[in-house]
C-alpha cells in the first residue's frame, strides 16, 4: 500500500489543531528557557560539582553510617570554606591587578620593571643578564609607546571582567549550595538522565551516560581541579614573595593550566624576579616552592583522573574562551567541561556508526 501523506490522514481541522498545539509547545519551551536562562551557569556548575564530587560524597556517607544529608552538609561546608577563603582572597587580588592593568591600558602608560642594579653583582652571568634585561626594557617601552593607542580598547573588557568577579563569586556560592542539595538525590537524577538518553539513543543510553559522567569527572578533577590547586599555591607563593600583581599572575597560571599550556610560562619570569629582589635564602626557598607548584599538575593528574583525557587541547581552549564570553567567570570553568562532554559523546556516536556500517558491510560480504 502506498504511504499516505499527513494531509491525507488528517482533516483540515485536525491540522489546525496540531499546528496550534505545536505552537503552544514551542512557546512553552522558549518561555521556560527565557525564565531559567539567568540560572543556566549556576545549574550547570552545580551539576558538574555534584558529578565530580559524588564519589567523595558516597565515601563520606558510608563512613557516617549511611547518612547522605549529613555527608552532603559536610562536603558543602568544606567547599564553601575553600571558595570563601583562599579563592576569594586570590580573586580579590586578581581583580585589583586587572583594574590596575586596565587603568594603565586606558592611559597608555604601561609600567614595566627596569633591570635591577643588584643583577650586576651576580657571578659570570650577572652583567650579561643586566645588559639583556636593560635592552629588552628599553625596546619594549618603545614598542609599547607605539602600540598603546591600539591596546586602549582592551581596557573596557578588562574592567568588565573585573566587575563581573563579584557576580561570579556569588554564582559560585549559590552553585555550591545547590550541589549540596543534589548529592542525596544522585541516584534519582542518574535514573532521570538515563531515561532521557534512552528516548534519544536507546541502544547507547548506558554507554553515553557513563561516558558523560567519566568525562565530567576527568575534566573537573584532572583539569579544572588541578588548575585551581596550582593557581592557589602559586598565588600563595607570589604573595609571600610580594610579587606585584600577584593575584593577576595567579589567575594567568589558572588559565594556562586549564588550557594545558603549563604554569612555567608565568613561574619562570617570577622566579627570575625573585632572585633579583630577595636575598639568597629567601629566593632559594621560594624557587623550590614554585618549581614544585609548576610540577604539581604532573604529579596530581595521574592520581585524580580515572582515565586518560582524549579531548583535544583546542576543544578545551575554545571552551575556556567561549564559556567566559558567554557566562563570565563561571563560564571559564563550565565551558571546557560542557564542550568536552559534547566532543566525547559526538566521537563515541561517530565510532558507533562506523562500527555499525562495518558490521553491515561484513554481513553482506
Amino acid at each position: 500500500m502506498p504511504v499516505k501523506s499527513l494531509r491525507q490522514l488528517l482533516t483540515g481541522e485536525d491540522i489546525i489543531q496540531l499546528v496550534i498545539r505545536l505552537g503552544l509547545l514551542a512557546l512553552l519551551i522558549i518561555w521556560t528557557f527565557l525564565i531559567i536562562r539567568p540560572f543556566v551557569p549556576i545549574l550547570a556548575w552545580s551539576g558538574v560539582l555534584a558529578v565530580a564530587f559524588y564519589p567523595a560524597f558516597s565515601w563520606v556517607a558510608k563512613i557516617l553510617g549511611g547518612r547522605p544529608k549529613t555527608a552532603a552538609a559536610i562536603l558543602t561546608l568544606i567547599t564553601l570554606g575553600i571558595v570563601i577563603g583562599p579563592a576569594t582572597w586570590l580573586g580579590i587580588s586578581a581583580v585589583d591587578g586587572a583594574r590596575e592593568l586596565a587603568h594603565q591600558l586606558g592611559t597608555g602608560d604601561l609600567a614595566l620593571q627596569s633591570a635591577p642594579e643588584q643583577l650586576k653583582s651576580w657571578p659570570i652571568v650577572g652583567p650579561w643578564l643586566y645588559e639583556l634585561w636593560d635592552q629588552a626594557y628599553t625596546n619594549i617601552r618603545a614598542v609599547l609607546r607605539e602600540v598603546a593607542p591600539y591596546l586602549q580598547p582592551l581596557a573596557g573588557p578588562l574592567l568588565s571582567l573585573a566587575g563581573d568577579a563579584g557576580v561570579g563569586t556569588l554564582q559560585f556560592l549559590v552553585s555550591v549550595f545547590v550541589a549540596g542539595f543534589l548529592f542525596p538525590h544522585g541516584p534519582r537524577l542518574v535514573a532521570a538522565g538515563r531515561g532521557f538518553l534512552f528516548r534519544i539513543v536507546p541502544e547507547q543510553s548506558e554507554h553515553f551516560l557513563g561516558l558523560a559522567g567519566a568525562t565530567i569527572r576527568a575534566v573537573a578533577q584532572g583539569v579544572i581541579g588541578v588548575a585551581i590547586v596550582q593557581a592557589l599555591l602559586a598565588g600563595i607563593g607570589f604573595k609571600l614573595a610580594a610579587v606585584p600583581s600577584a593575584g593577576l599572575l595567579a589567575f594567568l597560571v589558572l588559565l594556562l593550566s586549564i588550557v594545558q599550556i603549563g604554569a612555567f610560562l608565568v613561574l619562570l619570569p617570577v622566579i627570575i624576579w625573585i632572585w633579583t629582589a630577595k636575598d639568597v635564602t629567601t629566593a632559594l626557598l621560594l624557587t623550590v616552592f614554585l618549581v614544585l607548584v609548576g610540577f604539581i599538575d604532573t604529579m596530581l593528574k595521574p592520581l585524580v583522573m580515572g582515565r586518560g583525557l582524549t579531548t583535544p587541547t583546542i576543544v578545551i581552549f575554545v571552551g575556556v574562551i567561549g564559556g567566559t564570553l558567554a557566562h563570565g567567570i563561571v563560564g571559564l570553568f563550565i565551558g571546557p567541561i560542557i564542550l568536552s562532554v559534547a566532543w566525547e559523546m559526538m566521537m563515541a556516536w561517530i565510532r558507533t556508526e562506523d562500527r555499525a556500517e562495518a558490521g553491515a558491510r561484513a554481513s553482506k560480504g
